[in-house]
């Protein structure tokens, strides 16, 4: 789904602000010119708007009162933290005092070194962390060094890791990673280290993809780490050679995926199947205003529908690897295949992410057209939630696995090998149906973060606006 946002949406609602008596940007002067954009931004769009009480829509009578409320709040950003509901319903919303980084992060350009990590707590603490590589970016300064999935962190530049210092720590630019070794759970410092760069770096997502005979089997193995459009025609080529070889049966590896665009998700399902072309994939529901604007004048454009003309291997079954990092659009096109699909999801509960976004600029309909060119802060607020066609989209606890497969440090094999050990129990359910999966441990470890949930961009769910 592209440009769900219309014009005429975006006019018709800006309308509806400067329609406040007084509420014109005439009175805004200089200084509130960017709160103003922020506030106005919140009121039209976030999905929670009528449970913010400074964003009703009768809180001020005129722009003088808004004005006079905005002066109180010590820059942009702790305006819109403020216009938020608390964090344990709203865990995404973000804003940007530079534009083009969160443009970059959506399309999966980032400053990065290529060493993708989880962070998780030594045992018995709660302060003190340790990091594990999870894999690395091709053509990254990580892919030239020695540092590999599995490799053990400690410290960054000696220090150790704690909870209070992680950020810090690893936001450098340049950084020397000190490793460890995993020895029954202990986290004992080798000696070893490695110096890493970030650079301008454009991820592409398809990072293995394979065809795997295993018996009279064709099993095309994807592991696909970010929703990101502008390698969408890369990945239908990926399902055109999975035709080209016969494939018969998918393993979809959404495990260390954190998000990305709602429109590639659709094509991605659309892919999977193709029988389906033209039915309804999944349903948004917006705040009260724009819901009932949506319903009232164009109510197709809250519909995301399976697309045609793409490779497709018209599956109706489809085994998908999770961990706790799974995210937002991973989640949707789990949550929205299995209406019409046998979805097969091995591994752990995912993030349970299942709201999402558009990019808000500081212009006339709130688009990157005309907009402002005093400053270059946007915003990332959640704007609606995703359910598939029955209507369910209630996981945000996550969605639990058909079979509970967490990884584990100490056998955590190699990507696209058909012994990994998620990969393996999908190969096994796929050659011999209800094969017994491998034991779970009775304590389970999981990451409390990662390289991608640092970020809060990289885990977005977000409407294209082309």
């Amino acid at each position: 789904m592209k440009n769900i946002v219309k014009s005429f949406l975006l006019l018709f609602l800006f309308a509806f602000v400067t329609s406040c008596e007084d509420m014109d940007d005439n009175a805004v002067t200089s200084s509130l010119e960017i709160k103003d954009f922020v506030w106005k931004g919140m009121n039209l769009y976030y999905l929670w708007q009528a449970d913010v009480p400074d964003l009703g829509d009768e809180r001020f009578a005129n722009q003088t009162q808004l004005n006079t409320f905005l002066e109180t709040f010590e820059n942009p950003t702790t305006l819109f933290n403020a216009l938020r509901v608390d964090t344990s319903i709203d865990r995404f919303s973000v804003i940007y005092s530079d534009y083009s980084v969160l443009e970059g992060v959506l399309s999966g350009n980032t400053l990065n070194n290529g060493m993708d990590y989880g962070l998780r707590y030594k045992s018995g603490s709660t302060t003190d962390i340790y990091g594990w590589v999870r894999y690395i970016i091709p053509n990254s300064d990580a892919a030239a060094k020695p540092v590999a999935r599995g490799n053990i962190f400690y410290a960054i530049n000696g220090t150790p890791l704690t909870i209070d210092n992680y950020r810090t720590l690893l936001a450098n630019e340049t950084y020397t990673v000190n490793f460890a070794n995993f020895d029954g759970g202990n986290i004992t410092p080798n000696g070893q280290s490695v110096t890493l760069t970030k650079t301008a770096l454009a991820e592409n997502p398809i990072l293995l993809s394979t065809v795997i005979t295993q018996n009279d089997k064709k099993i095309g193995y994807l592991m696909y780490n970010g929703f990101f459009s502008s390698f969408d025609n890369q990945l239908n080529t990926v399902f055109g050679d999975f035709i080209s070889q016969g494939v018969t049966h998918l393993v979809l590896d959404l495990r260390y995926n954190s998000g990305g665009s709602v429109n590639t998700a659709t094509k991605l399902a659309s892919m999977i199947t193709g029988q389906f072309s033209g039915q309804l994939f999944a349903r948004q529901q917006w705040n009260t205003k724009a819901q009932a604007y949506f319903q009232a004048n164009n109510p197709g454009s809250l519909e995301n529908k399976f697309i045609g003309g793409l490779n497709s291997l018209n599956l109706n079954k489809v085994y998908v690897l999770t961990t706790k990092s799974s995210a937002s659009a991973s989640e949707l096109v789990i949550n929205c295949l299995k209406p019409y699909i046998n979805v097969i999801q091995i591994g752990d509960v995912t993030t349970g992410k299942n709201v999402g976004s558009i990019t808000l600029y500081d212009s006339p309909t709130f688009a990157k057209q005309n907009v402002n060119p005093n400053h270059k802060y946007a915003m990332q607020p959640i704007v609606l939630k995703i359910v598939d066609k029955n209507g369910f989209g209630d996981y945000n606890s996550g969605i639990q696995p058909t079979f509970l497969l967490p990884e584990n440090l100490t056998n955590l094999g190699v990507l696209g090998n058909i012994n990994e050990p998620l990969l393996n129990a999908a190969i096994n359910q796929i050659i011999v149906s209800g094969r017994m999966m491998p034991q779970v441990p009775s304590v389970i470890e999981r990451d409390f973060t990662d390289s991608k949930a640092i970020n809060p961009l990289r885990t977005e769910m977000y409407i294209d606006r082309n």
